[in-house]
């Protein structure tokens, strides 16, 4: 008798750590857990640990933190007729966990196939060079409009990046072909600019030089000198008659 006592104490004894072990729930700091009891919601609870009633009470745990997602690459047809495939990747995080696990089954992949018709829908309104040149103002349409989708999940979208954008080979080969041409247009006019304003200096000197003769003269000298300094042979440079005429005029005032 006192043996069938004991492995009733012992059973018991059992039957209450099994029930203390199912009714205990430890949250951590970044996770909620969602309360079912028979079924219906309770609220969410945490962080930390609590006791729930065995066989009456339920618990879902959910993450609270930003979750980075890859949206696979859409192939799509730009609004000028420009097929491209762009891929992206959404970071949102669970900001009502009552509603994640009551009003979708799966809010990951909710939000992962939400995202990627966006994707495809937005890029379908799009310009590729806005695609290209202005993926700032893509990215802030993807994000308002996937956020709108996941706001009654309780989810929110923090940002949407594109990634990467994939143009077929001949539009590759157009886009640095036009690239080049806006190149040599540059080089171009900076060139003729450069004309430009050399041709206006030598219009300056022009007027200067038939203001003073004089300077002309000193030119010409100045022109023999380095001509003499880099050249070894001998060179016969003809004498403008101007010059020869300078010095007898000077010789003639002397003589007075």
């Amino acid at each position: 008798m006192g043996e069938a006592v004991a492995l009733s104490v012992i059973g018991f004894v059992v039957i209450l750590i099994i029930l203390a072990a199912a009714s205990v729930r430890i949250v951590k700091e970044y996770e909620r857990g969602v309360i079912f009891r028979l079924g219906r919601l309770m609220g969410a609870r945490g962080p930390g640990l609590f006791l729930l009633i065995p066989f009456v009470e339920g618990m879902t745990k959910v993450d609270l933190r930003i979750v980075t997602m890859d949206v696979p690459a859409q192939e799509c047809i730009t609004r000028d007729n420009v097929t491209v495939k762009v891929n992206a990747v959404v970071y949102f995080r669970v900001v009502d966990p009552e509603a994640s696990v009551v009003k979708v089954a799966d809010f990951s992949r909710a939000t992962s196939q939400i995202s990627q018709t966006t994707l495809r829908s937005v890029l379908g309104q799009s310009d590729l060079d806005e695609l290209l040149s202005a993926r700032d103002k893509v990215n802030q349409t993807l994000q308002r409009i996937i956020d709108e989708h996941t706001d009654p999940w309780g989810i929110k979208v923090t940002a949407v990046e594109v990634k990467e954008v994939e143009l077929p080979e001949s539009m590759q080969r157009a886009i640095a072909a036009q690239a080049e041409a806006e190149r040599q247009k540059r080089a171009k006019i900076i060139h003729a600019e450069g004309e430009f304003q050399a041709s206006q200096r030598l219009a300056e000197a022009g007027k200067i030089i038939a203001a003073e003769p004089t300077t002309l003269q000193l030119r010409y000298l100045q022109t023999l000198v380095e001509i003499a300094s880099e050249k070894n042979s001998t060179i016969i440079f003809p004498l403008p008659i101007d010059l020869i005429t300078m010095f007898l005029g000077q010789r003639k005032d002397q003589a007075r």
